[in-house]
């Protein structure tokens, strides 16, 4: 269907599989239906402006993100399923999103390749489309359109300047619904974990579904990156993703874009035993929206979330549902989101070496915040995700405090799970992670803390030894108590550990 050009018609080579010759099947025409829901001619418009499908070299990818640096991650790209993503910049094709799946998933090449290469067939303008992918050795990525504002976990729960409306939240439950359909037609019904991380905007500020939740995380399918608490029943009871599945995730959805908050659905159910379904309703709307229509959204939200999977409604039905909602379709959603009108946004990549040489503590935030846990490593949430709850929620609590900037309660929160970690017995997780220690000393320095704020700082290169950030801290907090010659050591051995940063990845240099 539409331009698929793909390399994989040549030979690949693996050390872990035999070459094999794949050729793109093709895509009949019965598959393209029902077009009141999955507009025809705006499907071969998306085909026409979108790269054909193709198999990228990880020297093109590496190049394309500085050698995988954690300036180029994504914040919101998720540690949780146990891969990054980053953005990065390819000639010819602009900015792109990079998936780098973790060690050890998808031992079989040839399997995940041909994961991709169906994905890659897809192209609708109610997807964040799949461009090509990567196969070189032990490496696994994906690479993808790049949407330059964020996903609707930042714009519903961590909203700065304003609250998501209500026409722009029955946009992304219309938005998403049709991207379902448009999956289910071209027969690809299995998505995994669908949740607000998984809908992102584009340039026009218009909501797209992530075709990354298409792709499993590896070769099975145990793995569902979500608190149990909203998974499907029937994955908790089997282990096991099945097409009705994403209808629940859906639901899930529904409940946070009307709610503003992560509520479990069978709260969602307790709350709405009265019958009045506008008591889940977001604060924040200011009763903004028409008591039918929230009560219309609310009430196929429950429909979704039943425990039966035969009793959800299809994807068709999702369409039908959210279609009518939708009461502003002439006002385009830049104007509703109040978004900077502009083509593509470029992503900053800021140097935190001159941030902290400048003493910008606006700009060291925004570095820390952007690259998060990625210099942990892609198996390093792993740790904490296998061990007590508490351990993540205190986490969690941490990282939110520090990216609302309420910094006393994120010196809090770090603080409780640095010694959580130091007193259990589980000899891997007696060591919190070098980020936390990073954020709690930024943390400490804008409240004027200084002296924790170089022991943090210092503790942070104990636990990676040659982690340029953490020098880098250490200067800011130098310069902070007045020690101007130590901090531009510091400031000098951070930027030599940086230069070598690349050399020292010795497992991607021998792939090149």
């Amino acid at each position: 269907m539409g331009c698929f050009q793909s390399k994989t018609a040549n030979v690949i080579t693996s050390p872990d599989h035999p070459p094999v010759q794949h050729i793109p099947e093709s895509v009949t025409e019965d598959q393209v239906d029902h077009e009141d829901q999955v507009d025809h001619e705006d499907q071969v418009e998306q085909e026409n402006h979108v790269p054909c499908f193709k198999r990228f070299t990880l020297r093109e990818l590496y190049d394309a993100t500085n050698g995988f640096s954690g300036e180029c991650i994504v914040p919101e790209g998720g540690m949780k399923d146990l891969s990054v993503v980053y953005v990065g910049k390819l000639e010819g094709n602009g900015l792109v999103a990079i998936k780098r799946l973790s060690k050890l998933t998808w031992p079989d090449a040839q399997h995940f390749v041909d994961q991709a290469t169906a994905v890659g067939k897809l192209r609708s303008k109610r997807l964040v489309n799949l461009l090509g992918y990567c196969v070189e050795g032990g490496e696994r990525l994906l690479v993808a359109e790049y949407m330059p504002y964020g996903t609707l976990l930042k714009h519903l729960f961590h909203w700065d300047q304003q609250t998501l409306p209500w026409e722009m939240r029955v946009r992304v439950a219309y938005y998403i619904a049709q991207a379902l359909d448009y999956c289910n037609v071209q027969n690809q019904r299995i998505y995994h974990d669908l949740s607000a991380s998984r809908i992102l905007f584009d340039e026009e500020g218009d909501p797209r579904l992530s075709t990354f939740g298409l792709i499993k995380n590896s070769r099975d399918r145990t793995s569902y990156s979500t608190n149990l608490t909203y998974t499907p029943p029937e994955f908790s009871e089997t282990g096991t993703v099945i097409p009705e599945s994403v209808i629940y995730s859906y639901g899930n959805v529904l409940i946070e874009l009307v709610s503003g908050k992560r509520i479990p659905p069978n709260h969602a159910f307790e709350i709405t035993m009265e019958k009045n379904a506008l008591l889940l309703m977001d604060s924040s709307l200011e009763g903004k929206f028409e008591n039918e229509d929230a009560t219309e959204l609310v009430n196929l939200a429950l429909e979704c979330l039943q425990n039966n999977p035969e009793v959800r409604p299809d994807t068709e039905s999702l369409v039908s549902a959210a279609g009518p909602l939708q009461k502003m379709k002439e006002i385009s959603s830049h104007f509703l989101m109040r978004l900077p009108k502009s083509t593509v946004i470029q992503p900053t990549m800021l140097s935190l070496r001159k941030a902290c040489s400048r003493m910008d503590h606006k700009a060291v935030y925004e570095i820390l915040l952007k690259t998060g846990y990625g210099d942990e490593g892609p198996e390093s949430d792993l740790l904490l995700v296998t061990q007590v709850q508490e351990l993540v929620r205190t986490k969690n609590l941490g990282d939110k405090a520090f990216r609302d900037k309420e910094f006393i309660n994120a010196i809090k929160s770090y603080s409780k799970l640095v010694k959580m970690m130091s007193v259990r017995s589980v000899p891997f997780a007696t060591v919190p992670y070098a980020t936390v220690f990073a954020r709690r000393s930024f943390s400490y320095l804008v409240t004027g803390e200084h002296d924790p704020a170089l022991r943090d700082a210092m503790q942070a290169q104990v636990c990676i030894p040659e982690w340029p950030t953490a020098f880098y801290l250490q200067a800011l907090a130098l310069w902070e108590l007045g020690m101007e010659t130590d901090a531009s050591d510091m400031i000098n051995k951070g930027a030599e550990l940086e230069a070598k940063r690349p050399q020292r990845d010795q497992r991607v240099r021998n792939l090149l």
